[in-house]
């Protein structure tokens, strides 16, 4: 079992940047890869980015690419999510998302933990 605690939500006009963590808990977090994931109301959940178990290989869903920065820290077991040039279209709950597959996914299906989300308002 993983445990996975998102911080870091907040309301923010457009332009401006957030900075979300994940803490993890339980078992090792460097032995699985993770992932954000964020959903609109109304809207499926969606992919954001992907980071590997060791932080030598991200990928991230076109419409975050260029603004948003996924990182690790497999020593404080926590991993984070920088936003930078917020738009109104980002306003979602945000997910962090463990999982043991070894390559890039971006399917929700795909993870095996989640945690229980953080609200991002992005006001215009």
């Amino acid at each position: 079992q993983v445990q996975l605690v998102e911080a870091g939500g907040g309301l923010v006009q457009a332009g401006g940047s957030l900075r979300l963590s994940c803490a993890a808990s339980g078992r090792t977090f460097s032995s699985y890869a993770m992932g954000w994931f964020r959903q609109a109301p109304g809207k499926e959940r969606a992919f954001v980015a992907w980071i590997s178990r060791t932080t030598s290989t991200t990928y991230y869903a076109d419409s975050v690419k260029g603004r948003f920065t996924i990182s690790r820290d497999n020593a404080k077991n926590t991993l984070y999510l920088q936003m930078n040039s917020l738009k109104p279209e980002d306003t979602a709950v945000y997910y962090c998302a463990a999982t043991s597959y070894y390559s890039a996914n971006t399917s929700p299906e795909r993870y095996d933990y989640w945690g229980q989300g953080t609200q991002v308002t992005v006001s215009s």
